[in-house]
C-alpha cells in the first residue's frame, strides 16, 4: 500500500532539491524538499507499507534483505503520483545500531581535537576502532545563553574575582559527542542505496534527524516519544544533546495484534478498525482494548521520566510524540491524562513551506515523517 502527495506542480523547478529516506520496520517514508527564495518547500511525501513484501499486512514490523528494500524504495519512487526527482538523498539508520556516548575532552584545536578523539574514543567502543565508522562533534557551550542563567552568571563572576587575578587558569574542558555505526551496517546500507539507483550524501541516526525536525531551541530537557510497529523508543534531549534513551518493547503492531485476537478479527482488518476509530472514546471496548497495550508504555515512559528526574534534579518540560503509531486517533488526550507532564503531538511540516490547504492533513501525518523531513532538511542544507 502507497500513500503519497505531490506538490512539484505548484512550484518551478530551478532550485536544490534534496530527498530524506526513513527506512523503518513497517513502512519506507520519504520526503522531497527544495529550496526557493531562501525557504525548504515540500514537493513531495510518501509512505509505502513494507509487511506485503514478506507476505504480511500493512502496519507489522519486517526485517527484509537490503534487495527487498531496494525493490521497495523502487515502486515507491516510480509511483507517478509521487514524482520523485532527484536521487540525491539521506538516509536514516536506526538508533540501535549504533553506539553513543559524551566524552570530555581538553579545548584544542580541532585538528588536535581530530587525532586525540578515536583515541579516547577506544575507552567507550566494545570493538575495534577499524570495524566501526566514528564521528564526532564538540557540544556547544555558547547553546547556554547567559541571559536565561543571570543569577549563576553573578556567582561565577565573583568567585573568579575572589580569585584573584594570580591564580592559574584552570583548563578548559569541552564535552564531545562521538557516535559509533559498526561497517556491517554501513555496508548493507550502501548496498540498498545501490540497488536502489539512489546517491546518498550520508547515513544519520533516526534520533538526529528527528530532532532536527521536532524541536526548537530550548533550555529545558524535553523526552521524545517515538512510537513505531514494533517498538517505543524514548529519548530524553537537553540543549542539542542525548542525555539518556531507552527501548519499550511494544508498539502499534501490537495494539492490531491484541484487537485481533480479542475482537476475532484478521490483523488486516484490525489494522483498518485501529486506523478509522483509534482510542477516541466512540467504541467504549475498543478503547479498552488498545489500552491493554497502551498501559504497559505509559507504565514505561513515567518510570524513564521519574528516573531522570531523580538522576538529574530536572523536570522534564514536555513529551513530543513521533513516529507512526503515534497518530493513533485519540493518543494525545490519552497521554496527556497518563503523563504528569506537557504532552505535544509532533509537526515536522512546520518547518518547511507548503500550500495552506495541506495544512489539517500534514499535521495529522506529520509525526510519522518527522525522519524523513529532518534528513530532507540537512540535505538540502548541503545541496546549496
Amino acid at each position: 500500500m502507497t500513500f503519497f502527495s505531490n506538490l512539484s506542480k505548484f512550484f518551478n523547478k530551478d532550485e536544490a532539491v534534496a530527498l530524506g529516506i526513513d527506512i523503518g520496520s513497517s513502512a519506507i517514508k520519504i520526503v522531497q524538499l527544495k529550496k526557493k527564495n531562501g525557504q525548504a518547500v515540500l514537493e513531495t511525501y510518501g509512505e509505502l507499507a513494507l509487511g506485503p513484501y514478506a507476505g504480511l499486512g500493512i502496519g507489522q514490523a519486517v526485517a527484509l534483505a537490503p534487495d527487498k528494500i531496494a525493490q521497495a524504495l523502487v515502486d515507491l519512487m516510480k509511483e507517478k503520483e509521487v514524482n520523485i526527482t532527484t536521487k540525491k538523498c539521506g538516509i536514516s539508520i536506526p538508533f540501535a545500531s549504533s553506539l553513543m556516548s559524551v566524552i570530555e575532552m581538553p579545548d584544542v584545536s580541532p585538528k588536535q581535537l581530530a587525532v586525540m578523539v578515536p583515541l579516547e574514543a577506544r575507552k567507550y567502543i566494545p570493538v575495534p576502532i577499524s570495524e566501526v565508522v566514528l564521528d564526532w562533534s564538540v557540544i556547544p557551550k555558547s547553546e547556554v545563553r547567559t541571559e536565561d542563567f543571570s543569577e549563576y552568571t553573578l556567582v561565577e563572576e565573583r568567585s573568579t574575582t575572589d580569585k584573584g587575578t594570580n591564580a592559574p587558569a584552570p583548563l578548559v574542558k569541552i564535552d564531545v559527542l562521538i557516535v559509533a555505526i559498526h561497517n556491517e551496517t554501513i555496508a548493507r546500507y550502501q548496498d540498498i542505496v545501490t540497488k536502489g539507483g539512489l546517491e546518498a550524501g550520508f547515513f544519520e541516526i533516526e534520533i538526529f534527524s528527528t530532532m532536527r525536525a521536532v524541536l526548537d531551541e530550548t533550555l529545558r530537557p524535553v523526552m521524545i516519544m517515538d512510537m513505531g510497529a514494533a517498538s517505543t523508543k524514548l529519548y530524553v534531549v537537553e540543549r542539542g544533546v542525548i542525555h539518556s534513551s531507552h527501548t519499550i518493547n511494544r508498539g502499534s503492531q501490537d495494539i492490531t495484534l491484541t484487537m485481533s485476537k480479542s475482537l476475532g478479527l484478521s490483523p488486516e482488518r484490525a489494522e483498518v478498525m485501529k486506523r478509522q476509530v483509534g482510542a477516541t472514546g466512540e467504541d467504549k471496548n475498543l478503547t479498552d482494548i488498545i489500552m491493554l497495550t497502551l498501559d504497559y508504555i505509559f507504565a514505561e515512559v513515567n518510570n524513564a521520566l521519574l528516573s531522570f528526574e531523580k538522576k538529574y534534579n530536572k523536570t522534564i518540560s514536555k513529551v513530543v510524540l513521533v513516529g507512526g503509531g503515534s497518530a493513533l486517533k485519540g493518543l494525545a488526550e490519552l497521554t496527556k491524562n497518563n503523563f504528569k507532564t506537557d504532552v505535544v503531538i509532533a509537526d515536522p511540516f512546520s518547518k518547511v513551506s507548503a500550500p495552506a490547504f495541506l495544512e489539517n492533513i500534514l499535521k495529522e501525518t506529520g509525526p510519522e515523517f518527522a525522519v524523513a523531513i529532518g534528513l530532507a532538511l540537512r540535505k538540502l542544507s548541503e545541496e546549496e
